[in-house]
């Protein structure tokens, strides 16, 4: 008896035809979403120079990832200048050194790190040069990293090398979705582009108010331990908040600035 492998063969290769396309628009859609992340950062002021470095996985191993080139400022970046890669291949000449350093390390060694932010905003750098300070519960914003929270009180200097990639992931852990870098900044990490950039908007505010409110000189009023988790798990389960955000920044570039999409 012989047997007929045609049909098998055509569905082998029509499935593999629709996981092609499916990761192309998976590409696609995270090209634009990370190009929108890097617009707004700009706008907002949560970027330094071209130091700053934004990362969003596509493989399901987080292993294969996009980043800003070298060089490129965050308010000129657009999707197509993205560069796509995989962590073990190198630096090379088109991502920075420092990026190269923290940002294959955490999308290898952390799985749910599909999006990683690194940035020097301004208010949590503030925050992060004040010895042994620990993030406050002083408002709704704050409350949203409650226990979530980790932090690096020993700067030694610039992140040149992988061994510096796997000291921040043990840093962040399973439990910890934010660091604070002494004398530094901050990576944030999430389970997408949305949520990432919403966390790091929603970061910046809740440190901008503490420093605000540290510099009256005035006691502060912290939510009471058992109120900050509430509202910690309220916030993450609040029904597509960070989604609708960026849909939201999204449509404003669209208008505005719609070479981002390019």
């Amino acid at each position: 008896m012989r047997l007929d492998y045609t049909g098998l063969i055509a569905d082998n290769r029509e499935n593999e035809s629709k996981q092609v396309r499916a990761h192309s628009d998976l590409e696609h859609t995270t090209r634009r979403q990370l190009a929108a992340a890097f617009r707004w950062a700009a706008r907002l002021h949560l970027h330094e120079s071209i130091a700053n470095h934004f990362s969003a996985a596509l493989g399901a191993d987080s292993n294969e990832f996009l980043i800003n080139p070298r060089g490129a400022h965050f308010s000129r970046i657009r999707a197509s200048d993205l560069v796509l890669t995989r962590a073990g291949d190198g630096a090379g000449d088109h991502i920075d050194l420092t990026a190269w350093a923290l940002h294959s390390e955490l999308h290898r060694l952390i799985p749910r790190a599909r999006c990683v932010l690194h940035t020097h905003m301004p208010y949590v750098t503030a925050l992060t040069c004040l010895q042994d300070f620990e993030f406050m519960m002083l408002d709704q914003n704050a409350c949203r990293f409650h226990d979530r929270v980790a932090y690096d009180r020993d700067y030694a200097g610039m992140a040149l090398d992988e061994d510096e990639g796997q000291r921040v992931a043990e840093l962040l852990g399973e439990q910890h979705d934010v660091l604070f870098l002494g004398n530094h900044g901050v990576i944030v990490i999430g389970d997408s582009v949305a949520q990432a950039f919403d966390e790091l908007y929603c970061l910046e505010r809740a440190a901008q108010v503490q420093v605000l409110a540290l510099s009256t000189g005035r006691p502060l009023a912290s939510v009471p331990d058992h109120t900050a988790r509430l509202a910690c798990e309220q916030w993450r389960t609040y029904p597509q908040f960070a989604e609708l955000h960026l849909q939201a920044l999204i449509g404003i570039l669209d208008e505005e600035e719609p070479d981002y999409r390019d």
